[in-house]
């Protein structure tokens, strides 16, 4: 495979996996916190709502950064055991 088009196909993913992260970035910082507002008990001395939008927020976008980071390495490693594969290829 040509080395342009590799690289294009790896920032095509990168940015695709990006948009994602984004997105649920997104959803969880608006939508999660808007419809939390329906639940209205009382959790160690505070609204639920607020916990869920204090402190379930932080470890969804922790998620997304481990995911990411996951997801990135996985797909450098896959791409430099393809390089690899290629540069050994007789006739290249």
């Amino acid at each position: 495979m040509d080395l342009e088009l590799r690289r294009r196909r790896y920032w095509r993913t990168n940015l695709r996996v990006i948009q994602l992260a984004t997105l649920l970035g997104f959803v969880v910082t608006f939508g999660v916190t808007f419809f939390a507002r329906e639940l209205d008990f009382v959790f160690m001395g505070w609204p639920f709502s607020f916990w869920v939008a204090a402190q379930g927020s932080l470890l969804v976008y922790l998620l997304i950064v481990a995911d990411y980071a996951w997801f990135m390495n996985r797909l450098d490693r896959r791409g430099r055991e393809r390089q690899w594969a290629s540069e050994d290829t007789p006739g290249d």
